[in-house]
């Protein structure tokens, strides 16, 4: 078995996924079963939910190229194990809002992204 090393994130950064990316066709149960594990993880590991969402678009036809950036996320899941969330009773908290988007970013179909964050604390 490979020494699997653990990545520091999740996904390639500007890194781009496609439905037709010429690679072969991955075993695409085995890919669903993993998406939908991963989904239940993302209830408590929020910093993985981009990068499941975006893999949860491929789960009709897998390639090997998306099925390489699932082992990618394990992989970064790894390295996570000891990480924590430690909440504290604040008196003064605040809600934080974000929002990006990524015009034209789907390649497929060129349509625009868009995402958001909130933070409570």
């Amino acid at each position: 078995m490979k020494n699997c090393k653990s990545v520091a994130t999740p996904l390639i950064v500007n890194g781009k996924l496609s439905k037709k990316d010429g690679s072969k066709e991955a075993e695409a149960s085995c890919y669903r079963s993993l998406v939908g594990s991963l989904l239940c993880l993302t209830a408590t590991s929020s910093d993985i939910m981009y990068a499941i969402s975006l893999l949860s678009q491929f789960m009709h036809s897998p390639s090997q190229i998306h099925f390489e950036v699932m082992k990618r996320v394990l992989r970064y899941i790894q390295g996570t194990f000891d990480y924590e969330i430690f909440y504290e009773k604040f008196v003064d908290a605040k809600l934080l809002r974000f929002c990006d988007s990524d015009w034209v970013g789907c390649v497929d179909d060129i349509r625009s992204t868009y995402g958001y964050a909130f933070s409570l604390g």
